[in-house]
């Protein structure tokens, strides 16, 4: 069982490996593929095993998925701010630095989620009850918070909406198969991308040096995405960016540095949290959850802890990783002809997308691209598009009031 399991790592670091560094390719959709296929698996090998290959490809995915989030779909100078800091860092030169820091962050979150697993498993049944009840309160309450840390509140209100409408109409269009992959790819891969290629970004030199954070500064910020993911892991349709903007409203100006260590902790503890949600509540807070949930419908704790492990062991691994892929793209980067990258990378996510969901899934393409350049020009944080989910979300729990 244990040379299985290994083997299971293994093969999880690898596609997590892919499923970060390709965009267009999720961590959900390779879970789906082998839900789809698991009578065969199951001959072979065991549902824990399977599960275990989950864990490891998910906690990979969220180091790596750093490397091309920040090299990739960079914004002009003009627009910058509207972006994450990881952008503008790239901007100066300093893409290995801000995919450095965001991997300092998923670390740490990692050992912190680990660390907490046991505080949740005892308390999470006690006040998940209670939460539901509010939920649609709750939700409504976060999202409003986040609308008004904007400057430009209407348009931030006006986006939440237009990606809510979106959202719901995808959800509730039963002709189109995987419906989340065009509208997540429209609304934050291709509308990056495309605005790339229209405005010929030009990429500087990238230098390959190291940033420190102060130990106090850092203490500050892992307290902070401690708090932050306790928030919304047991919450639905809330992701872990959302989280880190919340976290960093508590601190005034928060150095683009903190935030990027934030943001990994936060999205390496909200990973991991999810599947202490699937044993302590049984409600699945990640696509990758819910594929777990179904190989081992009988989760156990000793199943839960040997699950962690696991996602801890590839998290270390995934340290290395993440910088020797970050390097790459560091040297690799400035011979390349950027704009043309981003166009290739949108074909084959157009491409995918008509794979996967069919033909009708290039209008949600194009539209969820529209309103992500939007919030682009009108200089407003994307994560208000993430009204897709939350939108119809606190809709169904205003109609099970």
């Amino acid at each position: 069982m244990l040379l299985e399991i290994f083997l299971a790592l293994l093969a999880g670091l690898m596609a997590g490996a892919f499923t970060g560094l390709v965009p267009g390719i999720h961590i959900n959709l390779v879970a789906m593929l082998l839900f789809a296929s698991s009578a065969f698996f199951l001959q072979i090998t065991s549902p824990i095993v399977l599960a275990a290959f989950i864990v490891s490809m998910a906690i990979t995915h969220t180091f790596l998925d750093f490397v091309p989030s920040i090299f990739l779909g960079a914004p002009d100078e003009d627009t910058a701010l509207s972006v994450l800091p990881g952008h503008r860092m790239l901007l100066k030169g300093q893409g290995y630095a801000a995919v450095r820091l965001t991997i300092i962050g998923c670390f740490f979150g990692l050992l912190i989620a680990v660390a907490l697993a046991s505080f949740f498993i005892v308390t999470s049944p006690l006040f998940y009850p209670f939460l539901v009840k509010a939920m649609a309160f709750i939700l409504i309450g976060i999202s409003a918070f986040l609308i008004l840390g904007e400057n430009k509140k209407f348009w931030a209100f006006f986006v939440f909406i237009l990606s809510g409408i979106l959202g719901y109409a995808v959800l509730n269009f039963p002709v189109l198969k995987q419906p989340l992959f065009p509208l997540f790819s429209g609304l934050f891969g291709a509308s990056l991308l495309s605005a790339s290629f229209l405005q010929n970004v030009k990429i500087p030199e990238q230098k390959i040096q190291n940033v420190v954070v102060g130990k106090s500064e850092m203490k500050k910020t892992l307290g902070l995405s401690i708090i932050a993911s306790s928030m919304v892991s047991f919450l639905p349709g809330v992701g872990s960016s959302q989280a880190a903007v919340i976290a960093s409203s508590f601190r005034k100006r928060m150095k683009e540095k903190s935030f990027l260590v934030l943001l990994g902790a936060v999205n390496s503890i909200t990973m991991l949290l999810s599947f202490v949600a699937l044993y302590s509540i049984q409600k699945p807070r990640s696509g990758v959850a819910v594929f777990v949930g179904k190989f081992l419908p009988a989760f156990s704790q000793q199943q839960l802890w040997l699950l962690l492990i696991v996602g801890l062991i590839a998290g270390c691994v995934s340290v290395f990783l993440a910088l020797f892929f970050a390097k790459t793209f560091s040297r690799t980067l400035m011979k390349i002809n950027y704009r043309w990258l981003c166009f290739g990378i949108l074909v084959f996510i157009t491409a995918i997308s008509l794979f996967l969901s069919g033909p009708l899934s290039l209008l949600v393409l194009v539209t969820g691209a529209a309103i992500g350049m939007l919030t682009t020009y009108l200089g407003i944080k994307k994560i208000h598009m993430m009204g897709s989910l939350l939108l119809p979300v606190i809709l169904f729990y205003l109609a099970a009031l």
